[in-house]
């Protein structure tokens, strides 16, 4: 028995093709998910590049006549429950305020980070609540075991009440926007009240077709004592935190991947005699994260990937961009509708330069 229907906008090619920092293939990875999910149907799917919507469709059993180039046909024509947004960043809220705006799906799956700007990512969760479509993006590592015990040892209290929250990762926003929503995730969904960031960026790095610095340092306040910190650029800044996550509390500590072991999550407590650690078995997080979208769309509850939650944590790396550009630090709520790195970059206050070897580090952002 069908419990929803499914549709993708921007298939991409094919996962053969896969060049990390250019073409994932993540709509294959909804496409799976959905395949996996108890009733649920994927029924279409549109790319402007026919070909690549032809291929997705063969890979995953669609009609020849449930193939679009636009998707607004697409949403009108096949009605579906939910459609994944699965294109370049820059295209992302466009997209999604133009299907919000059809009001034909009941909910919105986008892949993240949410868009190019600030103002782009704000418009997106407007038009989203204007007309009462559950906008959800994927931040598939709050459904990750590893991310998942780190959770339950800071719900448990192991480690008292947490102080302040570090990430280390390849840069803050394709990959950092994971990191930082996780951040705020541990401090209890907790907004932070200002920003101070600094970059380096000389090699120019353009990730799904937006700037992301090679070395930044950020750090904010969720108020009440509680910090955030990032540090970025594998080689240099992630170094400095030596783990993606650690979170410090009045009684211990938790580190998420650390440098130093292997072990997925590491604690220890001021009462205990050294490092525990613990290691989780992986689980397919992208679907998870979609049937958690699918849950909430049938239950109506709010999901834990939901536009709001994205907006916070996207919040804070616009606002370390913009910070870095003005030297200061930056009040929250961020005024700045735009994106400070880019801009940098386009007024020639920074000048990256092309490399051979972008994206050499292979690792998966997603």
């Amino acid at each position: 028995m069908t419990r929803v229907t499914a549709a993708v906008i921007g298939t991409g090619p094919e996962p053969d093709n896969i060049v990390w920092g250019e073409s994932a293939a993540m709509a294959y990875r909804h496409g799976e998910a959905y395949r996996e999910i108890e009733g649920c149907e994927l029924v279409a799917c549109a790319d402007i590049v026919r070909e690549n919507a032809e291929a997705f469709a063969d890979e995953f059993e669609i009609d020849d006549g449930r193939v679009f180039e636009e998707f607004e046909e697409m949403l009108f024509e096949t009605e579906p429950d939910i459609v994944s947004v699965c294109t370049p960043v820059p295209t992302h809220a466009d997209l999604v305020v133009g299907a919000a705006e059809t009001e034909v799906p009941g909910a919105i799956h986008c892949e993240k980070p949410m868009a190019d700007t600030w103002e782009g990512s704000k418009r997106m969760a407007r038009a989203a609540e204007e007309n009462d479509v559950q906008l959800t993006f994927n931040h598939q590592r709050r459904f990750d075991p590893t991310w998942q015990e780190a959770s339950r040892l800071v719900s448990d209290g192991v480690i008292g009440e947490v102080e302040r929250v570090e990430m280390g990762g390849k840069n803050l926003y394709d990959f950092g926007s994971h990191l930082i929503d996780l951040c705020n995730h541990f401090v209890g969904e907790r907004e932070a009240e200002w920003v101070l960031g600094q970059v380096h960026y000389d090699e120019e790095d353009v990730r799904y077709g937006v700037h992301n610095e090679n070395q930044g340092l950020a750090m904010w306040s969720y108020g009440e004592g509680v910090f955030g910190l990032a540090s970025t650029g594998y080689g240099s800044g992630a170094d400095a935190i030596g783990a993606h996550h650690r979170i410090l509390g009045t009684e211990g500590v938790i580190e998420v991947a650390s440098d130093e072991n292997e072990a997925d999550v590491r604690y220890k407590t001021d009462t205990g005699g050294g490092w525990e650690e613990i290691d989780t078995e992986g689980a397919p997080a992208i679907e998870r994260a979609i049937s958690h979208a699918i849950d909430c769309l049938e239950s109506g509850e709010e999901p834990v990937i939901s536009a709001d939650h994205a907006l916070r944590a996207t919040e804070i790396i616009f606002a370390a961009w913009a910070s870095a550009r003005r030297r200061g630090r930056i009040e929250l709520p961020l005024e700045e509708g735009g994106n400070a790195l880019t801009e940098m970059v386009e007024t020639g206050e920074l000048a990256p330069v092309a490399s051979e070897d972008d994206n050499e580090s292979g690792d998966e952002e997603e």
